[in-house]
């Protein structure tokens, strides 16, 4: 399978590239970042996208219309955006797009565990940590994670959560996303890191993910890839891919 690889110098682009490279299924056809033309990717099966929030949808805009699939590890995707990406696709797709908020496997299985869990506590809130220079805050992991879990509390009948502020200096309890408190960190040295701390009157219970090297994400970018090109369509999250 032929490989195009959007974003190609950035940190999450180089280890794609490498990725790519050492699998013997795959053959890495173009490596494109700010400034190279698209037209390197023409010719290959799936493009891959590490890029900017600002520019993924142009890119992907432009694969689904010269017959590429596409799989995006970009974030910053809300329901708006991925409403533009069914549009792009149209009813009857020939091309497959898979987004995700998170290629590692481990923090594909920390949010299934946070679902699963969230209907049993009173409480939930989040905290993620990243590198000073990611662009979104918070995280589309964390932002993916606080939907989910407020989907299984009320599918569960939980009600609200306790919260006795009254007073706060704006941004003291967080970015609230679906009735979920979730707190960002940016300092510079940091990867990616999240926990979810879940509360009942006596109990803690804290599910964490802590990714050390980027090099985690490539099981989850290599199962995308070969998922992608048999599944035209919009497919989210490397749930689906898993199984889970």
């Amino acid at each position: 399978m032929k490989i195009a690889v959007f974003g190609s110098s950035g940190r999450m682009g180089m280890e794609v590239c490498r990725a790519v490279a050492g699998d013997p299924d795959l053959d890495l056809v173009a490596g494109i970042d700010v400034g190279d033309s698209r037209d390197a990717a023409l010719g290959a099966d799936v493009a891959v996208d590490f890029t900017h929030p600002d520019s993924v949808l142009d890119n992907i805009s432009w694969c689904v219309q010269h017959g590429i699939s596409v799989v995006v590890g970009t974030t910053g995707f809300t329901e708006d955006r991925l409403d533009l990406v069914r549009g792009m696709l149209g009813d009857d797709p020939a091309v497959g797009v898979m987004i995700a908020p998170n290629f590692a496997i481990g923090a594909v299985l920390m949010m299934y565990f946070s679902k699963v869990a969230a209907p049993y506590f009173e409480s939930v809130e989040i905290i993620e940590a990243h590198h000073s220079g990611k662009a979104d805050a918070p995280s589309g992991t964390a932002a993916n994670t606080a939907r989910m879990v407020a989907e299984a509390r009320e599918q569960a009948g939980a009600g609200s959560m306790p919260d006795a502020t009254t007073h706060q200096v704006d941004g003291a309890r967080g970015a609230q996303i679906a009735d979920v408190h979730v707190h960002s960190v940016r300092l510079p040295g940091l990867i990616a890191q999240q926990e979810v701390r879940l509360a009942s009157s006596g109990e803690t219970l804290t599910i964490v993910n802590d990714a050390r090297s980027r090099s985690c994400y490539m099981p989850g970018v290599l199962r995308g890839i070969r998922w992608v090109k048999a599944h035209p369509g919009l497919t989210v999250g490397l749930e689906t891919v898993l199984g889970i």
